[in-house]
């Protein structure tokens, strides 16, 4: 199922979208669980509800609402990947990268985003130009945690996936490298575009799917889940060991090369600059840049 968050004649509601994307219909929920989106979905599959009982509002057609981010506000910092495709370590490996970490595939590097940051499909994302000059794009694949735990094997690692979306971790590069903790070049305000739903488990698999984005139109990144460095299962064990995650937390995989800093020279993002990203199984996400 495709789990949406969206605004409908004033009103935030959450709804199943159709299988051909054209139309979505509003499940049954209080108005305060509506707000926080899909999260209360998660939260209530995580309690046994079956989530198919809510199905009994009006279908409309996607013209109508205006879809916003899933989870318009995380219950805490998302947890991000750097550096997780083969492709993308190697060409960041001549950059002033190189002498961190210098074995990618020892440890995954695990950073993290604030809940506030994240926005919905279509809308603007905002360039600090007074605080940062080199704002880069990274299209990624994120796992949406359905059953919370602690100290997760990876064993039994995909039973605790709710579903996917798409995040665009919108990184101010100098910001980043200024403090060298990457925190606050990645959590400026609505650096976190997400979308443009949540697809469940069963009906994708994370493992082997395309991950594309477009600036302007011109195809940047192009890379399959497959050149993983650490695999999902792999990175859900990292981030629960000694933490207890939660239902509804998120897990960002990583991007794969083709980044702006990457390219050379390096092609960062201007005011009016457009972002796709598309996954396949998933959907696409676009964000205009101002």
């Amino acid at each position: 199922m495709r789990f949406a968050t969206y605004r409908y004649n004033g009103q935030c509601c959450v709804g199943v979208v159709s299988s051909d994307g054209q139309s979505v219909q509003t499940l049954d929920l209080p108005p305060q669980d509506a707000q926080r989106g899909v999260l209360s979905l998660v939260e209530l599959a995580s309690a046994g509800h079956d989530l198919a009982s809510l199905l009994h509002g009006e279908t409309t057609s996607m013209d109508d609402v205006r879809l916003i981010a899933p989870i318009p506000l995380p219950r805490r910092n998302i947890f991000c990947v750097g550096r997780n495709y083969h492709a993308h370590a190697k060409e960041l490996s001549g950059s002033v990268f190189k002498a961190s970490n210098a074995d990618t595939t020892a440890w995954p590097i695990v950073f993290t985003k604030v809940p506030e940051c994240v926005v919905g499909h279509a809308d603007d994302v905002s360039l600090p130009t007074e605080l940062s000059s080199q704002i880069d794009y990274e299209a990624e694949l994120a796992v949406v945690i359905g059953t919370g735990g602690k100290n997760i094997s990876r064993q039994n690692a995909l039973n605790h996936i709710f579903g996917y979306t798409i995040v665009n971790d919108v990184t101010a590069r100098d910001v980043q490298m200024r403090h060298q903790q990457w925190d606050l070049g990645k959590s400026f305000d609505t650096f976190c575009p997400m979308g443009p739903w949540i697809v469940t488990a069963d009906e994708l698999d994370g493992s082997d799917t395309r991950v594309r984005c477009w600036v302007n139109g011109e195809l940047r990144q192009d890379a399959s889940t497959r050149d993983f460095i650490f695999d999902i299962p792999a990175l859900i064990e990292t981030c629960s060991r000694g933490i207890t995650l939660f239902p509804g937390d998120i897990i960002a995989t990583g991007t794969p090369a083709g980044v702006g800093m990457g390219l050379n020279p390096p092609q960062y993002l201007k005011p009016n600059d457009s972002v796709r990203i598309e996954i396949d199984g998933l959907g696409s996400i676009e964000n205009r840049f101002v």
